[in-house]
């Protein structure tokens, strides 16, 4: 698949079943997520991969954060079974690197590209995937439970996969609605 293409006709897929990606392919999509833009080439990101018994181990600490931050019940009952869409998910993180250049922000904007960068990554070699968030993303509990610090923060669950069904016709919007010339 050429670029352009790829860029032109990569869609998010809801519903995932095996196959996912094996060692090799998952390392092709870490690689692709090594190459964002990244100021500083501080590569302020980490990827907490899930797969097999992992995803019900993310699933648990899901529900863990979930009765700590008081959820709704139905988050609570929900939680465990989350990571289980999909054969293969990546909790993208931004790891905060001390930098005097480079901003938070764009360090967060970077980790963001990581999620794009596996998702076409993935998309290229025949998977599908989506890209979640939710209030597991923005949840302090699961973010302790993760290992992670203060000023590190979840920007996705990326949920690989097959996809169950064909993906639907491409809507086509025109870049003019979204586009102003300065």
């Amino acid at each position: 698949m050429d670029a352009l293409t790829l860029l032109l006709t990569r869609q998010s897929a809801h519903t995932l079943q095996a196959p996912g990606p094996d060692a090799a392919q998952l390392d092709v999509i870490l690689r692709a997520a090594l190459r964002v833009p990244d100021f500083q080439n501080l590569k302020p990101f980490e990827f907490l991969v899930a797969e097999g018994e992992g995803r019900e181990r993310l699933g648990a600490l899901m529900q863990q954060a979930a009765v700590a931050s008081n959820r709704p019940e139905e988050n609570i009952a929900r939680a465990p079974k989350m990571p289980l869409r999909a054969p293969l998910v990546i909790v993208v993180v931004a790891r905060a690197r001390e930098s005097k250049v480079a901003p938070l922000f764009d360090q967060q904007l970077a980790a963001g590209c990581a999620v794009m960068a596996m998702q076409m990554a993935a998309f290229a070699q025949g998977f599908a995937g989506v890209w979640r968030s939710g209030w597991p993303m923005h949840d302090e509990n699961l973010s302790r439970l993760l290992g992670l610090g203060k000023l590190d923060r979840i920007v996705g669950f990326l949920y690989l996969g097959s996809a169950t069904k064909p993906y639907p016709p491409l809507p086509t919007p025109d870049p003019a609605a979204f586009t102003r010339h300065l």
